[in-house]
């Protein structure tokens, strides 16, 4: 049997989203480590299945596993490549769409230049001692654990050497954020190691992590602009939840065998 995936891009985090209205098409970690796998599959940072919520209280259920097919929590830029895909096949209608996940409901606003978020509040962790001068560093769980690491430049930062130790600090893994303030006021340098990814280039739920450890530290406003390596999100820092603004974009549609 084939199945068939769209796959949607956010400044270059890829995402392949199987619209799956009735829950009838059950992929294994397997299919999804195969069908992710940038040289023998179509490849992407994770796959999402995105059915009808029956009974949850959202308009749709989002099932998220990142490329080794593990599953994640949430995803800041793959819950927008999933509401693209939802309302391109009439699963959704927009402009405004709930979406149940691991993390909880997310709100949805569609728009012609991208889509926001409401992706709840950013919990913050006390802050930590590092070792390297210049370094601060404090987890963040916006629905998924992130470590968050001010450094210098995260231009300089082995990031592949670095990730990988840091992803496993704690069971289950974490996502590893390395980030600087500038180069404008409000605005923040960022790279990220996603636990089960790799090095992305962007990340959603990052981002905002970013933004609350950088806010609780003074170097930004709440409106924040994160320079991921694909692209700039944008992130609103409020009181009790916090809002990301990016594209979600469609590249192309595969059918692959299950």
């Amino acid at each position: 049997m084939k199945i068939q995936l769209d796959k949607y891009q956010a400044l270059g985090n890829d995402f392949l989203v199987l619209v799956d209205p009735d829950g009838t098409h059950a992929v294994d970690d397997e299919f999804v480590r195969r069908v992710c796998d940038r040289h023998r599959g179509v490849g992407a940072d994770g796959l999402i299945t995105v059915t009808k919520d029956s009974g949850g209280g959202a308009d749709l259920l989002m099932d998220l596993r990142n490329a080794d097919g593990r599953h994640a929590e949430m995803s800041g830029n793959g819950i927008r490549c999933l509401v693209r895909a939802a309302v391109s096949r009439g699963l959704a209608s927009g402009p405004e769409v709930t979406v149940a996940t691991d993390a909880g409901i997310k709100r949805l606003w569609v728009k012609d230049e991208g889509v926001t978020v409401d992706m709840g509040p950013a919990r913050l962790g006390p802050e930590r001692d590092h070792s390297s001068p210049g370094w601060r560093r404090r987890e963040v769980d916006m629905g998924n654990p992130h470590l968050v690491l001010l450094c210098p430049d995260p231009a300089e930062v082995h990031v592949a050497e670095l990730g990988p130790k840091l992803e496993e600090l704690r069971p289950g893994g974490i996502n590893v954020e390395f980030i600087a303030a500038g180069p404008g006021r409000d605005e923040l340098r960022f790279r990220v190691w996603e636990r089960g990814a790799g090095e992305t280039q962007a990340c959603g739920t990052g981002s905002c992590a970013a933004a609350a450890a950088a806010h609780a530290w003074g170097l930004v406003g709440r409106n924040v602009t994160v320079h991921n390596p694909g692209g700039d999100l944008d992130v609103e820092v409020g009181e009790d939840t916090m809002l990301l603004t990016g594209p979600a974009e469609y590249v192309a549609t595969v059918e692959i065998a299950s």
